[in-house]
């Protein structure tokens, strides 16, 4: 009886076993043909994509006129940056011109007040030739710092008046001048080398 009953609990465990083993050989049939149909999935995709890229491939015309517009909008981009640039050039040079203009017009100002008195020193009689040879060599080399500066004079005397630069402080009547003429300077006057008067010249003006 004892062997009856040990044999039943054998012939149970076995049925077990065959049953687990069906149940696993069910879910690897299912599991193959799971990844049967991805790989047929993947297949069928795959053609699909490689006929796209070959229909992209089939026709350059696309292609060239995507490349043709890229390099339009890179080269008007180009253009663009390099006529900012030149601007930006043109601006710089100016800006640094008109500084150093200014630089040199106030540096003038300073030098032309001294200048004047060494005008009115040479004017004065002086006996003693070597002490007015002296003070022309002086009068003389502040007129080279101006021209290095590039402070010029302006041209007054026998010229028409030009309210621009000359400031008219009298008038006289003169047959021998034309109207409206120039007829002394009694103090020079200056600019600069583009033309910016840094003081205009005071003179009288014949027949005005």
């Amino acid at each position: 009886m004892a062997e009856t009953k040990a044999e039943e609990i054998k012939k149970e465990d076995t049925a077990s076993e065959t049953e687990e083993t069906v149940t696993k050989e069910e879910n690897s049939t299912a599991d193959t043909a799971e990844n049967t149909e991805n790989t047929a999935g993947g297949a069928a995709e795959k053609p699909a994509e490689e006929e796209k890229s070959e229909k992209e491939q089939e026709d350059p015309a696309k292609e060239i006129e995507k490349l043709t517009k890229q390099l339009a909008d890179e080269k008007e981009r180009y253009l663009r940056l390099d006529a900012e640039y030149y601007n930006f050039r043109q601006r710089s040079v100016k800006e640094k011109s008109e500084a150093y203009e200014s630089a040199a017009a106030d540096a003038a100002k300073e030098i032309i007040s001294v200048i004047d008195n060494f005008e009115r020193a040479m004017a004065a009689q002086c006996s003693d030739e070597n002490f007015k040879k002296g003070v022309d060599m002086i009068f003389k080399q502040y007129l080279a710092i101006l021209d290095k500066l590039g402070i010029k004079e302006i041209e007054a005397e026998g010229k028409t008046f030009d309210p621009n630069f000359h400031n008219a402080v009298t008038s006289v009547e003169d047959e021998n001048l034309g109207e409206n003429t120039v007829a002394a300077v009694l103090q020079k006057g200056y600019t600069t080398a583009s033309g910016k008067v840094i003081r205009p010249a005071m003179v009288s003006v014949a027949n005005p």
